[in-house]
């Protein structure tokens, strides 16, 4: 694959720029849609336009084209500057089973699910983890059994994101009484308005109070051909989305917006009657995260890079490793914000403060950044914990053996 150059690069910062000026908010009869057709109608246009999903099969819904990491940073530090919907959708389906599906799936199934969940109009939950099997995800309990009706499931998920809004859901569940561990699991897809579903909202302490539930499934049917991947091997499909979705936590679109915003509050704060930005440590303390913003994004274009050439696999410890790093940097955006707001991060956040997929690189308000404070404690423990991402560099990338059991 051959690199545009630089000017050809700067040309489509140029027009990715105009795009998010011109097609959002939407105008003419479109603008009277209901919000989520609005999403649906502009995610479409960006597809067509060549702005979004480009590197997915076109016989999918995609745009077709080869992959280029550095096209795709571009367009994606552009709408995080923005206030284009591109995150809207919750980015469990484009962004994590999409990829699982081209690498798992059958023609069947990408062709039901993969365009569709490109535009918006399938909008997925994950159900991983569970009251009493979070990290460890072989410890799950749910099952599914095979019925001459489809898949009979009970049990409970926990902590799944939008669950109450999703309509559709990917996940795992034990299908193998006698196998253990990750072998007697499977993969599966659930529409989420099937009889017996039940999602609640959990309210968190960082504001959102409908955006993380707990989902309950008592006696739920799906179809048989439901399952993604072989019977009991959904652990394999399982790692796949997890690779793509650590991917997309480290992504650096969004801590480079946070970072941006970061040094204008800095610069309009005041500290003894001087921007604090002029205070010595303050500016000590802004460059050490900027040089981890800066390791972030270098690190995850060279992740990118591999994968996009077919050797994420050979990868698999550096992708544990920016999962960390970029926990880290966005704690330490937020902790500064924390303190440069001093006691304004006393104040209750407004709707328009609370953290969403939405609104996620934006700061509006100083409540918006201790909002910010309390969502980045979060990180170290979505999509895998802080000490078990430790667990899997040691093992995977140093070659650490494991912890010592003792004798019994």
């Amino acid at each position: 694959m051959k690199d545009l150059s630089l000017e050809n690069y700067e040309a489509m910062r140029s027009k990715a720029q105009d795009f998010c000026a011109t097609s959002w908010p939407l105008s003419g009869p479109e603008a009277d849609l209901p919000f989520r057709e609005q999403v649906i109608f502009w995610q479409k246009h960006a597809i067509n336009a060549g702005f979004l999903h480009r590197s997915i099969p076109a016989e999918y819904g995609g745009g077709g084209m080869a992959p280029d990491i550095r096209a795709e940073m571009i367009i994606k530090r552009e709408f995080a500057e923005s206030d284009v919907p591109y995150l809207e959708s919750t980015p469990n389906g484009p962004q994590f089973l999409v990829p699982a599906l081209l690498e798992c799936g059958t023609e069947t199934q990408n062709q039901k699910y993969i365009e569709r969940t490109l535009t918006g109009e399938f909008d997925w939950c994950q159900g991983y983890s569970e009251p009493n099997a979070g990290s460890d995800l072989a410890a799950l309990s749910s099952r599914a059994e095979l019925t001459n009706d489809g898949w009979l499931i009970n049990g409970q998920k926990i902590w799944t994101s939008n669950a109450h809004s999703a309509n559709m859901m990917f996940g795992v569940f034990r299908t193998e009484k006698d196998a253990k561990r990750h072998r007697g699991v499977s993969f599966l897809i659930i529409p989420m308005d099937m009889p017996g579903i039940l999602a609640q909202p959990i309210k968190t302490m960082h504001g959102s109070m409908d955006d993380i539930c707990e989902v309950f499934f008592d006696d739920v049917i799906v179809p048989a051909e439901n399952i993604v991947g072989e019977r009991g091997d959904g652990w394999r499909v399982t790692r796949s989305v997890l690779k793509y979705e650590r991917l997309w936590l480290a992504d650096t679109s969004v801590v480079r917006v946070q970072f941006n915003r970061l040094l204008t509050l800095a610069e309009q704060t005041l500290r003894g009657g001087r921007p604090a930005i002029t205070n010595p440590h303050i500016r000590q303390t802004l460059s050490e995260i900027e040089a981890w913003v800066r390791c972030q994004e270098l690190l995850i274009e060279r992740l990118i890079a591999a994968e996009s050439h077919g050797a994420g696999e050979q990868l698999s410890g550096e992708m544990q490793f920016v999962k960390l790093l970029a926990t880290k940097t966005q704690d330490a955006v937020a902790q500064l914000a924390f303190d440069l707001i001093a006691e304004s991060g006393l104040l209750a956040p407004n709707g328009a403060d609370l953290t969403t997929l939405l609104n996620l690189p934006k700061i509006v308000s100083e409540r918006r950044w201790a909002n910010a404070f309390f969502a980045s404690l979060a990180n170290a423990l979505g999509g895998g914990t802080s000490n078990m991402q430790r667990n899997a560099i040691g093992e995977n990338l140093l070659g650490l053996p494991r912890d010592i059991r003792g004798a019994g």
